[in-house]
Formats: C-alpha cells, sequence, structure tokens
C-alpha cells in the first residue's frame, strides 16, 4: 500500500488518487502518467497444511547514528581568522528544491570519496521582495538543515553550522563530512 508522509493511504484514498490522477491532462510534450492497477488482495487458504513453523526473525534495530553537532569553537575561530578555509563549495541559489536536493546530495558524496572534510553550502537568504500567495521566502535556507538530517544525507554528515560572514553568514552553511570507512579486510 503507498506511503504518505509516515503513514498508509486508506483504500478511499487510493481510490480517490486514481479517480483524481485519470482526469489530468499532461503537458505538451508529455505522456499522461496511467495509474497504478489495483493489485488483487491475497488470496489465503482456509486451512493450512501443518508445517513446522520457524520462529519470525526479529531484526535487531540499526544502532542510532549519533545526533548533528555544530563546530567545534575552535574551528569556528580559525574559520573567522581565516586560518582554516572551506575545501569546497556549493552554490544553491536559483535551484527548484529537488535540484537543489539531488545537487546537495551529489555534491557531498563526492566531496566525501575525495577526503573533504569541511565544506560551504550557500543556500541564499531568499528574496527581499513581497512574498505574494503561493511563494515562499528563504525556502532552501530552512530546508537544507532539515535535508541533512535525513536517512539519505545522514551518513554523509557529521555536523552543520551558519557560516560566518564573509562565507555568506546566514545564507549559508559550513558542513563536516564524516570521514569514507575502509572496508576490513
Amino acid at each position: 500500500m503507498p506511503r504518505r508522509r509516515g503513514k498508509l493511504l486508506s483504500e478511499a484514498e487510493i481510490a480517490l488518487w486514481r479517480q483524481v490522477a485519470r482526469t489530468v491532462k499532461p503537458l505538451p510534450g508529455r505522456k499522461a502518467v496511467e495509474p497504478e492497477p489495483e493489485l488483487p488482495a491475497p488470496v489465503l487458504p482456509l486451512e493450512a497444511p501443518a508445517l513446522a513453523v520457524a520462529a519470525p526473525r526479529v531484526m535487531a534495530p540499526k544502532p542510532a547514528q549519533p545526533p548533528l553537532a555544530p563546530l567545534e569553537r575552535r574551528l569556528r575561530t580559525q574559520l573567522r581568522r581565516g586560518q582554516q578555509s572551506v575545501e569546497a563549495a556549493i552554490d544553491l541559489h536559483g535551484m527548484r528544491q529537488d535540484e537543489a536536493h539531488a545537487a546537495l546530495r551529489g555534491f557531498l558524496r563526492v566531496q566525501q570519496m575525495r577526503g573533504a572534510k569541511l565544506v560551504l553550502v550557500v543556500t541564499g537568504k531568499g528574496g527581499l521582495g513581497d512574498s505574494g500567495f503561493g511563494t515562499e521566502r528563504g525556502v532552501l535556507r530552512r530546508n537544507v538543515p532539515h535535508w541533512l538530517s535525513l536517512a539519505d544525507l545522514r551518513p554523509l554528515v557529521l555536523g552543520f553550522d551558519e557560516a560566518e560572514q564573509r562565507h555568506g553568514g546566514t545564507g549559508a552553511l559550513y558542513i563536516r563530512l564524516r570521514r569514507v570507512r575502509e572496508p576490513h579486510r
């Protein structure tokens, strides 16, 4: 059954979605997406033969990763004084959320593989104009910290903190990357 933000969709919600999906007209140059076919419910036999049933395997939960940490005071001081520099930077200005998330994921993976320890991600501060109906200011600035704590980026990131003013201030983040673990031989 499809999921929606952590909860399962009911049969009524799935049926409603399929009904709405049939009425949508695709954009010019694109073909229509066919709604997923309804799968019949599995048929269970009335009486199962008496077989030796093994106990269900209990999966041990993955150990929780430690919380993301801000940069150490010493490192922040070194950055402020210019004694330490970022090893790479990415500017997410002008990207849509999905583009920015994909670009951030790829950037962090590449930099981790290169052995980088500290990178800069510029999100921007958001527009200064009126925020009209349906528009938000500083969407990337608000979402990037959330993305860094999600499952796809969490294994890459040790911690992050707001950048110094000369690196973008509130419109940028320093990100500390985890080391790549060498496989044991």
